[in-house]
């Protein structure tokens, strides 16, 4: 693990398989930075806006700012928005990008490139992490958290302004893609947070990430985060004695629930095993219930995460 907290980081990027609570565990760690005194961005990409939703905002319009609670906003962003904002602050008059990004064979283009759109937003992403921002009037953010695109897009997005650069070599494209990319490559600034569940699949897909990350930016997930984790409430003999005097239905739930326990630690052991040699942390969060959680749930899963990231800080640095 760095010996820079994640905290002290100016760009967080979570990702994980779908469906492994990602947003959750984004949120949560938003919430936990801002208790701790920043000032945060909280970013979901492709105009998705699941967290101002659970906040009860309703839906959000792309690009503004608005805020959750003390320290921490809420941002949905969006490709092509993105483009209009950058042409409107490369050309000189802001009509020229309004009629180029209304082009239908400016669409086609944009829709044809590979990794295009993926430029297009992280570009936004880091203009957000900037202490000067290239929107007029906005404050800078002492951190930004993206709740980033499942794995593989996620290493998309964060390889796109690199790929740009070295395709394009020169001019402001190349100019900006290495500008962007030297962020996202510096251990000190950006860090990648993988979430899991205990589960085959997701454990599976985290350790491919981690091989992603080494092979496309030299990287490697500066945490891990296993979420939905049971406890286990009983032993082997307890389980059997328990469910040798409930009701049929209540036993099958008892050894059902003991199961998925024994489970969940054996893929947990496997992850830690895996990860052994790469130096990377895995703390892991409580199962919090089915469906969406309120702010409150959020905020309470956020203070526990931030107890145990600063657990782990003092046991590797002991």
């Amino acid at each position: 693990m760095s010996d820079l907290p994640l905290l002290d980081r100016r760009l967080v990027v979570v990702t994980g398989k779908g469906g492994v609570g990602k947003t959750t565990v984004a949120t949560a760690f938003a919430l936990h930075a801002a208790r701790r005194g920043r000032r945060v961005a909280l970013v979901e990409v492709a105009a998705r806006d699941h967290v101002s939703r659970a906040f009860g905002l309703g839906p959000a319009d792309v690009f503004r700012e608005r805020p959750l609670t003390d320290g921490l906003a809420h941002v949905s962003v969006d490709a092509e928005p993105a483009l209009r904002e950058y042409l409107a602050d490369q050309l000189p008059v802001r009509a020229m990008a309004d009629v180029l990004t209304g082009s239908r064979a400016f669409a086609y283009l944009a829709a044809a490139t590979p990794g295009f759109r993926e430029l297009l937003t992280v570009g936004k992403i880091w203009e957000l992490a900037q202490d000067t921002r290239r929107t007029p009037g906005a404050r800078p953010y002492d951190l930004v958290v993206v709740d980033a695109p499942a794995t593989g897009h996620a290493v998309a997005l964060l390889d796109a302004p690199r790929t740009f650069a070295d395709a394009a070599r020169v001019g402001p494209i190349a100019r900006q893609g290495r500008t962007i990319s030297e962020m996202l490559l510096d251990p000190r600034r950006t860090a990648v947070l993988a979430v899991t569940t205990a589960e085959e699949l997701p454990v599976g897909e985290t350790l491919m990430l981690r091989d992603d990350l080494r092979r496309v930016l030299g990287a490697e997930p500066a945490l891990v985060v296993a979420n939905a984790v049971r406890a286990a409430r009983l032993t082997g003999p307890e389980v059997e004695r328990a469910s040798a005097a409930a009701p049929a239905p209540v036993a099958r739930a008892v050894r059902r629930a003991h199961d998925v326990s024994r489970e969940q630690q054996a893929q947990l052991g496997r992850l830690r095993r895996a990860l052994q040699g790469s130096d990377v942390p895995v703390v892991t969060l409580p199962f919090a219930g089915d469906g969406d959680l309120s702010p409150a749930q959020l905020d309470g899963l956020g203070g526990l995460l931030g107890r145990r990231l600063e657990r782990t800080a003092a046991a590797v640095a002991s």
